[in-house]
This record gives structure tokens, sequence and C-alpha cells, in this order.
């Protein structure tokens, strides 16, 4: 089992927890919706997509977040920021979960989240994400809505050691307690396969350094592994998203941005099933287990 020195910590956001110790605290999971190219989109500048296909997914990741005992986030992108409005109203309305609020430049993030404050979702946002060097006029934006929450990404393409990962959320750290992120939960940062072990790697380092949730979205890795379909066949791709998954679970991670919501109904049972095998030498060492866990969910 993972040996961590600081004291872990959880932090509750809108009902979920996500953050603790591999084997008594289960893995988080986040379903993306909206997503670059995603059918159910039919104008991905005003937002206009299929409303009941939408609340299919959702209630589908809903299900099996029920069924496992991982709790869930769902990621809410938009290409706009009059896009990203009209979809986090939409999932506002349709789930109680956490929503991370993300989009491709700051300037389409900060004015949803501004909306965000102003129709009062902001103890409901996870803000995705911040990176080193980020601006002045984003940190504000966050603080004046009253966001508590949000994703660090580790991001350091000078350095793309584990090492590297750490310093770049340290230099994060130092810089958002100032705005008001009194909920930081740190991404790893996966680009691809050969990015992925140091990327697991930093989860435990960064874990065991500030006690912070961790984790990552392992999916990149597939979405980049361009000899998939081609050198291992068509079928070969859902058992690669459920296995890097898994993996990243059993390597201690708190949450992971497991890709398309669609995704749901493999990649939740890898992970309850990891995380149901760590909580029974858990548990045997002393750790009490809420009967909500996969453990007692999944048999």
């Amino acid at each position: 089992m993972m040996k961590l020195e600081a004291e872990q910590k959880i932090f509750e956001i809108a009902g979920v927890k996500v953050g603790g110790i591999p084997g008594r605290d289960p893995t988080v999971l986040i379903g993306t919706i909206f997503y670059k190219k995603h059918r159910i989109v039919e104008d991905d500048r005003r937002g206009i997509f299929d409303e009941e296909k939408a609340e299919e997914l959702i209630r589908l990741q809903e299900e099996f977040s029920d069924r496992t005992g991982n709790p869930s986030m769902l990621d809410v992108e938009g290409a706009t920021s009059e896009a990203l409005k009209r979809y986090l109203e939409f999932a506002a309305d349709v789930t109680d979960e956490p929503l991370l609020l993300g989009g491709p430049t700051p300037e389409v993030r900060i004015e949803a989240l501004k909306w965000a404050g102003e129709v009062g979702l902001t103890k409901r946002i996870v803000y995705n994400s911040l990176l080193p060097g980020c601006g002045k006029n984003e940190l504000e934006a966050i603080r004046d809505a009253g966001v508590e929450c949000a994703i660090l990404l580790a991001y350091n393409v000078l350095d793309l050691t584990a090492a590297g990962r750490i310093k770049a959320l340290q230099e994060l750290l130092k810089t958002v307690g100032d705005y008001g992120v009194e909920k930081p939960i740190l991404d790893t940062f996966v680009m691809d396969i050969p990015s992925l072990g140091a990327a697991l790697q930093a989860i435990s380092e960064a874990k065991s350094r500030w006690g912070l949730p961790a984790g990552c979205g392992p999916h990149n890795a597939i979405g980049l592994w361009r000899g998939l379909k081609k050198k291992m066949g068509v079928k070969a791709r859902r058992p690669a998203v459920a296995a890097v998954n898994a993996v990243a679970a059993a390597l201690g991670a708190d949450f992971l941005l497991y890709g398309p919501i669609e995704e749901a109904p493999y990649v939740y049972p890898a992970v309850a099933m990891v995380d149901a095998a760590y909580a029974f030498p858990a548990m045997r060492g002393g750790l009490k287990l809420s009967r909500e866990h996969p453990l007692f969910k999944i048999p």
C-alpha cells in the first residue's frame, strides 16, 4: 500500500468528497461532455445540442456511480463562452454533481465563470484549470466569483519528469492561496503514453508532499496512441481505456478525468474493482470504510 508522509486532506465540493487515503476513499471519476467534435453538439459556437441525448449521458454516469460507489463529477467543456454558459446551465438543471468549468482559453473560461457567479453556481464549480504562469486576470476572476476549488495542472514542457511536474505544482500552490482557492486539486498532466509514467509517479509524490487530492487524465494517453486501431484493431480501444484508468487508480489517484462520458460503462467497473481490491487489506489494517464503498457495492 502507498506510504504517504503528509496528512491527507479531503475536500468536499457540492456533496462529493475527493482526496484521502487509497483503499479507504474511493476514486472520484469525472466524465467529459460537450467536448470537441462530440456528436451530440450541433453548433459548438452557440452551444446548440441534443438535450435528450445529453441528459441520457449524464444519467448514465450517475447510474454507474450508484452501482459502483465511485463518486462522480461532470467535466463541462465549451468552445466559446456563449456555448459554455449554455452547457453549464443545462448541466446544473439536470444533475447535482459538481461541475468542472473548462474551455480552450482563459477568456472563454473567465466570462463563463462570471456568469456562474451571477447565477449562484460557484459552490458547485471546479475551475478547470490553472497552469503555471496563469494571468492575474484569471486568478482575480476566480476570487471575485467566489470559487474555492480549482484544478492545478502540472504543465512543465521544459521538464517532463515527475520532478518537473512537482515544480510546476509548487509554483501554482504559492500563487493560488492569495486568490481564494481553498480547495486546490492537483492534475499531474498526461499528454501521451510516454508521459503517463511520470504523471503517475508525480501523484504519489504530490500526495506525500502536500496531502492534497491528486490525479490526472490518463485517457490522453489513449487519445494520442496513433497505432492503437491500426496495429491492435478497433476492439482494443475500450480495454485500453479501462486499463489505463485502472492503473492510475491502483497507483493512488484520488480522481480521474476518464475521458468522454460515453466511456462510463467500462471505466467505472474497472476502477471500482481496483478500489475494492485495495479496500480489503486497508480494512484489515484498521481503516473504517463507508458502506457505500465499492468493496460493498460491486460483489
